[in-house]
């Protein structure tokens, strides 16, 4: 219970600057739909350029962080030595991959549809590149659990974000998306620099055997970060090659502009992925890690339910994040949100592999995933637009999720208690129903306050059943018998 407790605290404070950051940089969605009409087609630039750097960054990064937290521990390995070798690897990758766009500018912005604005292309080329090089002094925050620092540089880099933007769209009334872009170059390279003390640790110097021992673990791991990110990001990658209307852009923004509201989900799978990742990997030797996997599945699991809940019971009040042109979209939000917990089962089931070293069955996973993802986004996105890219990807998920616990049970077998999972699985769906069936009913403040006694009603079988009062701290004390 105290490795739990532990794991919550850590959670708590990762998910505190996740939130607050993700939830900041809502500001900026309202901010963009309101300067960049759903007719302009602004968002969806910004969309398919968001999304093409997501899937660079997985790649220059080639599977490091999770890298680094297994070599950091092992037995007879220096973790400085580690840190400063993976860190030297990932910023030379970083240094040629923007080299080689330079090089190739004109090719590289025609190829992506960017050819009357190749300023962009290098601008998010060059900020991904600063992205991958800090990756690693991130992730040896999190190693050294120095989760308030982690925490406070990453707010650093939402805020100053933030506060660019309005200057520029509000304070001067600007309208271009480009200079989106302009500003997140700011930030990274900002916050870059406040990890000189980290990136100092470079004076370790790289050892390339131990870098060839790295590659050959974390190979697989980039195979599994680039279909797991495609999974993310491959319909706004694909949907302006696949789809064949003339407001192509404005459909992409519309689609991008709703699955923001869906992220919530996101949010609280990194949150809980920063801190159980080096947690997991720091009691690799503990006698209990299966059953602590097991029950941190079941917590995970209720409360990403509950977040579901949450957001779909109180939609009527969070459409308002975006403007009311993007509001056609909204009926993928259920199914990207559905698509998230997925992914986060998916990420909880992946630790037997990385433990037993056999990282490649993940390359197999998140490859099958991928490959339907793609496909469904290739076949079906020309009839239904941007729907199929909502289902595609709650497809990916499912196959790669299933596919991981059946061959997991096999060849890693832990004792997930399933029982409780389906019952929760089972009351938040039937909640969700009925809050679907009030909200034809019901006006729109009736619906809200159904809403909220369901969710409620949720909450209140969580605690009587797995959170009891009496348990907690402080309060604890009131509720006890």
């Amino acid at each position: 219970m105290a490795n739990l407790q532990g794991l919550a605290k850590d959670t708590a404070i990762y998910g505190l600057s996740s939130i607050i950051g993700r939830f900041l940089n809502y500001l900026l969605v309202p901010l963009y739909t309101a300067k960049l009409t759903a007719a302009s087609g602004g968002y969806g630039i910004i969309t398919n350029m968001y999304a093409l750097t997501a899937f660079v960054l997985v790649l220059l990064t080639f599977g490091m962080e999770t890298t680094f937290f297994r070599f950091a521990n092992k037995e007879g390995e220096n973790p400085q030595r580690v840190f400063s070798t993976a860190l030297i690897g990932i910023s030379s990758a970083a240094t040629l991959f923007f080299a080689a766009v330079l090089l190739f500018i004109m090719p590289v912005s025609r190829f992506l549809g960017y050819e009357q604005t190749p300023q962009f292309v290098w601008v998010m080329a060059l900020t991904v590149s600063l992205d991958a090089i800090r990756a690693i002094p991130f992730a040896y925050l999190r190693q050294q659990k120095k989760a308030i620092k982690f925490a406070a540089l990453q707010l650093l880099n939402i805020g100053l974000n933030i506060a660019l933007n309005l200057v520029y769209y509000v304070g001067m009334d600007g309208h271009d998306p480009g200079y989106a872009f302009y500003i997140n170059l700011v930030c990274s390279a900002v916050v870059t620099l406040c990890l000189f003390r980290e990136l100092l640790q470079i004076r370790h110097g790289f050892d390339s055997q131990l870098m060839r021992r790295m590659l050959l673990y974390t190979w697989p791991m980039l195979i599994l970060g680039l279909a797991g990110i495609l999974n993310q990001v491959a319909d706004k990658i694909l949907f302006p090659f696949v789809y064949k209307g003339a407001d192509m852009q404005t459909q992409l923004g519309i689609y991008g502009a709703c699955v923001k509201i869906a992220m919530i989900m996101a949010m609280i799978t990194q949150a809980f992925r920063y801190a159980y990742e080096p947690f997991v990997f720091g009691k690799t030797k503990d006698r209990d890690n299966d059953e602590t996997q097991a029950k941190a599945m079941k917590y995970f699991i209720i409360f990403t339910l509950l977040a579901f809940l949450c957001v779909m019971g109180w939609l009527p009040l969070l459409k308002y994040i975006i403007a009311s042109d993007y509001w056609p979209g909204l009926r993928v939000v259920p199914i990207v949100m559905a698509a998230e917990i997925m992914f986060g089962i998916y990420f909880n089931l992946s630790f037997w592999y990385k433990l037993d070293d056999k990282t490649w069955w993940g390359a197999i996973f998140s490859g099958a995933g991928c490959l339907v993802l793609v496909l469904t986004n290739v076949f079906f996105v020309p009839r239904f637009g941007y729907m199929a890219c909502a289902w595609a990807g709650f497809a990916g998920y499912g196959v790669a999720m299933t596919l991981s616990y059946f061959v997991g049970q096999k060849e890693h077998p832990i004792r997930y208690p399933m029982q409780d999972i389906g019952y929760y699985a089972i009351i938040a769906l039937a909640s969700w129903l009925t809050m679907n069936y009030f909200a034809d009913i019901l006006p729109v403040w009736g619906s809200l306050i159904y809403n909220t006694l369901v969710i409620a009603c949720f909450v209140s079988i969580i605690v009587r059943k797995d959170f009891p009062l009496s348990g907690l701290p402080v309060i604890g004390k009131y509720f006890k018998k």
